[in-house]
């Protein structure tokens, strides 16, 4: 299987602007180029796949720019639900440092900022050298912005896609540059690009584009959200362990579409984990794989066996047996409630609503369903107290197998 086959079959060509690009993948050595804007001081999941993408063709001979948008990030690409917040100079920048950073530790790639190539262009010289070669028209007949002609696009974001497209042209320029990948919303402004760079370079020109799939889950929704928000790559904002139970959760029906999207694992491997999904689900051997190989590559070695170790407490109820580190991984992402300290295990969960009543309280107790700190606790007078606490003056109360919650002891 050759490489162009290869990132077919783990779904991660949407489209593509030539069919040439198929024997420059197999066969040639591409300088290309994958953009996002700081509008955060951490890429997310989502942005992962697009990440490994450049890291697959590295591995195969091909050169990876990536450009952080230091100009574009103070308009914002248009959405289709309507203006985004402007970020001002200050948050932008330190947005800026925080992903470069990032971007630098984990993969190393050659890296650009476009307000180097934009801050000094004039107004006069904007409209009259690049704005002169767009069609109003072809404009707004792109998906992005079609979709807010109803109801309105500010004249800044509709530009944006002349921003882009400069940037395109700048690094095939300075650069030889000759593809960009985006995600499938993006084709619009790759496309506008690439016509950009022929009217002001000529016909002849090889250039391309290519567009992958957005990562969905099951119920169509982005993929990149758990229960308390956006799912980071930065350990700071999600823990490894979080990471690791976000891909361990991954619906049945997802997790071969991720494992091959998201992990360098082989066709075999990948192959094998499906019979595996498929006879023996209960193992859920296919997230295991998943959650470990992402969070290895993510956080190394030392972050996968501490987001193992934490499960495993969190899961035999041996919570005594992680340092203060790992304590504070595990309850990061908790709900956080508070209570006043010395309530019964009953009023305590009735107080935090927990519990709807009592008689639910109850009736979950005897039945063995509360654990406190990871131990099982039946009688529902058994006192809370600070000298209970896990770590400072919270509490773990666990509910069934999954649902877990910090619980402050107040006073």
């Amino acid at each position: 299987m050759n490489l162009f086959d290869e990132l077919k079959w783990r779904g991660l060509i949407d489209n593509v602007t030539s069919p040439e690009i198929e024997d420059e993948i197999n066969n040639g050595e591409l300088t290309f180029y994958i953009g996002t804007d700081p509008t955060a001081d951490s890429l997310h999941i989502g942005h992962y796949s697009s990440l490994l993408m450049a890291k697959r063709l590295q591995q195969h001979g091909h050169h990876p720019i990536m450009l952080v948008g230091g100009a574009t990030g103070f308009i914002g690409d248009p959405k289709a639900t309507g203006e985004r917040n402007m970020l001002t100079p200050e948050v932008l920048q330190a947005n800026y440092d925080a992903l470069h950073r990032q971007i630098d530790a984990l993969w190393g790639f050659n890296m650009v900022n476009n307000l180097d190539w934009t801050k000094d262009i004039s107004i006069i010289d904007f409209l009259r050298d690049y704005g002169k070669h767009f069609n109003v028209n072809y404009m707004i007949n792109k998906e992005t912005v079609k979709k807010r002609l109803d109801s309105g696009i500010s004249y800044t974001e509709f530009s944006y896609m002349i921003l882009q497209s400069l940037d395109f042209l700048h690094l095939y320029q300075e650069k030889n540059c000759r593809m960009q990948i985006g995600g499938q919303d993006q084709w619009g402004n790759i496309t506008s690009g690439l016509e950009l760079i022929r009217k002001k370079c000529g016909n002849d020109v090889k250039c391309f584009g290519l567009t992958m799939p957005l990562i969905t889950k099951a119920d169509g929704t982005k993929f990149g959200k758990s229960e308390t928000g956006t799912v980071w790559l930065d350990a700071k904002k999600t823990s490894p362990y979080e990471l690791y139970q976000f891909l361990f959760n991954t619906e049945d029906d997802k997790v071969i579409e991720y494992l091959k999207k998201l992990t360098f694992l082989s066709v075999e491997e990948i192959e094998e984990l499906e019979r595996s999904l498929r006879e023996e689900p209960h193992k859920r051997n296919a997230q295991k794989a998943l959650a470990s190989e992402v969070v290895r590559d993510l956080h190394k070695e030392e972050g996968l066996q501490a987001a193992l170790s934490i499960t495993q407490a969190l899961f035999s109820g041996k919570l005594s047996e992680l340092d203060e580190s790992m304590r504070k991984d595990a309850i990061m992402n908790m709900e956080k409630l508070s209570a006043p300290a010395g309530l019964t295990l009953l009023d305590l969960l009735v107080d935090t609503k927990i519990a709807a009543s009592k008689r639910e309280g109850r009736e979950w107790i005897k039945g063995n369903s509360i654990a406190v700190n990871g131990v099982k606790v039946t009688d529902p007078d058994t006192r809370m107290t600070q000298e209970q606490a896990y770590i400072d003056n919270d509490l773990i109360i666990r509910r069934g197998k999954k649902r877990y919650y910090c619980v402050a002891l107040e006073g």
